[in-house]
């Protein structure tokens, strides 16, 4: 009841005693005690106005046990629907590398599927918004047509924050253009082994270079407003999106440059070299951080609860929500999947509170609830993964804006963002040596040079100078998601 209101009795009494006829059918009665009822009903969780905690509590309530860990399962895309949305309460679903609605699918399409989604999820007993994520690393690279920016290795090499942050800002646009409100980026791996086959993921093996890169979370998000509490995820509106630092922590320092392998280091090494870039993205407000699927000294870092629990969020206030890697959980043991429910409670335990499962999310939501009910994993520990997981969601404000319109569409590999992407270009062109001697210099290119010969597989290949997680997650060859254009200004270029 809201304060101040009337008892429901005196409510009903009081609307009887204003009647001017006594002639009054008893449906109409009826409906008229249906309609105070609904007036006494007051839902603290809908209203916009009340402070973010309060909506949290009221709402967290309300969830029965299954609503609880429906919001803690992240799915794929091919196994979602409307039915699968209300029948398990699922809080995410994701689109993985190269899953799309149809091949070169118009930002119409990517918006009518979220929205479909959508309307499943707002169909359930409480109406919590799904929130719906993708690899928008480089750039919404999934996405046909999509502006493509350089890759973080480029980008750190420009050592340029402000340009850095207008990249956000504009793929936050191209995006929100598909209806999508998430993005798994950025990377702040410090890559300190080149033969680390994702190096090209890592803005530098230089930690304080990757921190100033940070500055990308400020275009995705919004600027954080000012005394904005450390910790607390911050999004700014519908024309921003959630952000994701990633991979929780030292996925960069593997033994030998193994990818998903161990990183061996001492506590000082570890927070002076890989830990720093966390510092920054939670000042600047990161709404989720993603677990690592490699090691640390040995203990995988999917159910690492000294480092997620004991200093992510403990130690460094961190109050969003922490997700796991594609399949992450599964691959606690090893083989993966080989022990599935201990991989669940080690997981959650170790304080993941949302699970990229990405298909067999029944397997999970049962494992979950036995493990629960079992009194393996506390309900405390489920109620504080769904409190993070609403917070965002709150923050985001998907509770008053769920579905998405076209009103963003124009933004999809918009001139000015192709602009800022060559702009990135230019500035991210490193120049390790200058032909043989200084007497022999390869550039400047002479000015009268009737053509010039550009040889190599990758010299007339888009999709092999765009790399991984464009339109594909290993890349493609080939002009994967536009028509090349070169710009000819009275030279010859031959592509061989």
């Amino acid at each position: 009841m809201v304060r101040g209101s009337r008892p429901l009795g005196q409510t009903i009494s009081k609307k009887f005693s204003d009647m001017r006829y006594s002639n009054i059918s008893w449906p109409f009665l009826l409906l008229l005690c249906f309609v105070s009822m609904a007036d006494a009903e007051y839902m603290k969780y809908k209203d916009p106005k009340q402070p973010i905690n309060s909506r949290i509590r009221d709402l967290i309530g309300r969830m029965t046990l299954a609503e609880k860990i429906g919001q803690m399962t992240q799915i794929e895309r091919q196994v979602a629907s409307a039915n699968v949305m209300k029948q398990y309460f699922i809080g995410s679903i994701l689109s993985g590398g190269g899953s799309v609605p149809s091949p070169q699918a118009s930002p119409a399409i990517w918006v009518n599927m979220v929205n479909e989604f959508q309307k499943g999820a707002l169909s359930t007993r409480l109406g919590i918004p799904l929130i719906y994520g993708i690899d928008a690393v480089h750039g919404n690279n999934n996405v046909y047509n999509a502006t493509l920016f350089p890759h973080n290795i480029g980008l750190g090499a420009t050592r340029d924050p402000g340009l850095i942050k207008r990249i956000g800002e504009a793929t936050a646009l191209e995006v929100r253009a598909t209806g999508i409100q998430y993005t798994f980026a950025p990377c702040i791996a410090v890559c300190r082994d080149p033969r680390w086959g994702r190096c090209y993921e890592s803005y530098s093996e230089d930690h304080k270079v990757v921190q100033q890169m940070t500055d990308i979370i400020l275009g995705l998000q919004g600027e954080i407003p000012v005394n904005h509490t450390k910790g607390v995820p911050y999004v700014a509106g519908k024309d921003k999106v959630a952000a994701c630092a990633k991979h929780y922590v030292g996925d960069g320092g593997t033994h030998n440059g193994i990818n998903e392998n161990n990183t061996i280091i001492d506590e000082h090494g570890l927070l002076s070299i890989h830990m720093p870039p966390y510092y920054d993205s939670i000042i600047k407000g990161v709404a989720t951080v993603m677990v690592s699927y490699s090691s640390l000294n040995g203990v995988k870092m999917h159910a690492n609860h000294d480092l997620v629990t004991g200093y992510l969020k403990s130690k460094l206030h961190f109050r969003g929500f922490v997700i796991s890697d594609w399949l992450g959980v599964d691959r606690i043991t090893s083989p993966p999947g080989a022990n599935y429910t201990y991989s669940v409670q080690a997981g959650i335990n170790a304080g993941i509170d949302m699970v990229m499962v990405p298909y067999n999310y029944t397997d999970y939501i049962n494992d979950l609830t036995s493990l629960v009910h079992k009194g393996v994993i506390n309900i405390s520990r489920i109620d504080d993964a769904v409190k993070r997981i609403l917070r965002v969601k709150f923050t985001m404000g998907l509770f008053e804006n769920p579905l998405a319109d076209l009103s963003f569409a124009e933004q999809l590999g918009k001139k000015e963002h192709r602009e800022l992407a060559r702009e990135a270009v230019r500035k991210s062109l490193v120049l390790l040596k200058n032909g043989n001697s200084p007497d022999q210099q390869f550039l400047p290119l002479p000015k009268r040079a009737r053509s010039i010969l550009v040889a190599g597989s990758h010299a007339s290949n888009l999709g092999y100078q765009c790399g991984g997680w464009s339109i594909q997650w290993m890349g493609d060859s080939g002009n994967i998601t536009t028509v090349i254009q070169y710009p000819v200004q009275g030279q010859q270029f031959l592509m061989r």
